[in-house]
């Protein structure tokens, strides 16, 4: 039984060097990372507006303008993670914005033409979480596969 704390004593002491080496001061500073490597975000709850009852033309038009938008927050670091849930429930989607209060996310939010429409309503939440969120876009930009134009 003894050996076997002291395995795991072992263990754990190696975990921790091995974490404190893998440490990056440059990174956690660049990702304004507190000692924790977490920092504060702003989460927006994305849910099913008040007015949705859109021909289809309308919907996809409208869409589009939405994931325009995305692109341009995304773009300028405003924007680090959007993405849709996958059911068909009143919370659609969430932001996490790179801002440090809710009224600078909400006026984020007000350029949003699916907010502006009132096909989505927004719940804004001050949110900590990992510092690493910040790298989210640039390794996306890596996955994502080139648009290929839609022929009709």
């Amino acid at each position: 039984m003894r050996s076997i704390r002291i395995l795991l004593m072992a263990m754990l002491v190696a975990g921790v060097a091995q974490a404190q080496s893998a440490y990056d001061a440059a990174l956690a500073t660049k990702l304004k990372a507190d000692e924790y490597g977490m920092r504060v975000y702003v989460m927006a709850l994305l849910k099913a507006g008040p007015n949705r009852n859109r021909t289809p033309d309308e919907a996809r038009k409208l869409q589009d303008a939405h994931m325009a938008n995305i692109n341009r927050l995304a773009a300028q670091g405003k924007l680090v993670v959007a993405g849709p849930f996958e059911d068909a429930g009143e919370l659609r989607g969430i932001y996490i914005f790179d801002v440090r209060t809710v009224a600078e996310a909400q006026a984020l939010t007000r350029t949003d033409p699916a907010i502006q429409a009132g096909s989505l309503a927004m719940e804004l939440h001050p949110w900590y979480g990992s510092a690493a969120l910040m790298l989210v876009n640039e390794v996306h930009a890596k996955l994502q596969k080139p648009a290929t134009p839609k022929s009709f």
